[in-house]
């Protein structure tokens, strides 16, 4: 399948198909619609990740440090007072085992990741706050992303404060941290490490061969799904590929009745297709 066949296929989608394909720091070799704006699912946590790993880096949080493993958030929204979370709105019962008790900071932050749990996402946003957020995303060059609010603090979401994200961005996101351009080379490896140990492989890396080696994290609600990493061949250059699918507007949280099979499968041969053309990407200098 060439570039122009897959714009003719994603054209025949009922909602909207972003995709950005390309090596890292280098214009990409596919983009389309890479600035159409996308309800940011759990792809949002890449940047909190960022912002918590910054924080640690500059010495203002510990990641070994107990937090107390509550389900009460202040909301984002003006005078909204406070939410909680739904456990079976949930991927990850490990942490709400952990309920009433304590759990290391760095160990809510990979639960966020590799089971992209909500209850741990907003543990760690009570830790670094949203500008800390929003400061990754700056940095990272994004133009259209923001985080505005925690997981399910659906007041804030009426008010106007949502979670958005762009194929783009995200690439631009990923590609910071792959670049050690977000923090210190040190930070930044240690950030991949989480991404890679990533568990759910339903969409990108399942269009990728066994074992190849992809830091991403993945986001769903119903009729929404994305997919975002960063892909180390052992034969090309490191690449970003990111798909952004919207067919119906989207709720929240990244419950397992809102996944769209057809839409993995979709993310996966886009995949498959940016890894048949990986030496092909783009100049090497």
């Amino acid at each position: 399948m060439t570039w122009d066949e897959l714009d003719a296929e994603l054209a025949g989608f009922a909602g909207t198909v972003s995709v950005y394909a390309g090596r890292l720091g280098r214009p990409p070799a596919y983009v389309r619609l890479p600035d159409a704006r996308h309800y940011a699912a759990s792809t949002m946590k890449v940047a909190v990740l960022a912002a918590l790993y910054r924080a640690a880096e500059a010495g203002s949080v510990d990641l070994a440090a107990p937090v107390p493993v509550v389900n009460d958030f202040a909301s984002a929204g003006p005078g909204a007072g406070r939410f909680s979370c739904a456990p079976d709105y949930d991927n990850d019962d490990a942490v709400w085992d952990r309920l009433g008790d304590t759990a290391p900071l760095g160990w809510l932050a990979e639960r966020m990741i590799v089971r992209s749990s909500n209850l741990a996402t907003n543990l760690v946003i009570g830790r670094v706050g949203l500008p800390a957020i929003g400061a990754v995303w700056a940095d990272s060059g994004a133009r259209h992303s923001r985080t505005g609010r925690g997981i399910e603090d659906f007041a804030a979401r009426d008010a106007g404060l949502d979670n958005q994200v762009t194929a783009a961005d995200l690439a631009g996101l990923l590609g910071g941290i792959a670049r050690s351009r977000l923090a210190g080379p040190a930070t930044c490896a240690d950030m991949l490490d989480v991404l890679f140990r990533q568990e759910r492989g339903e969409d990108l890396a399942a269009g990728l061969p066994p074992g190849t080696r992809i830091a991403h994290k993945n986001g769903w609600v119903r009729g929404v799904r994305h997919g975002a990493g960063v892909v180390f061949p052992d034969d090309a250059p490191p690449y970003a590929v990111v798909v952004c699918t919207t067919a119906t507007p989207g709720g929240d949280g990244d419950a397992d009745s809102g996944r769209d099979d057809d839409a993995c499968r979709l993310i996966a041969r886009i995949s498959a297709m940016v890894w048949a053309t990986r030496h092909r990407l783009g100049p090497l200098d």
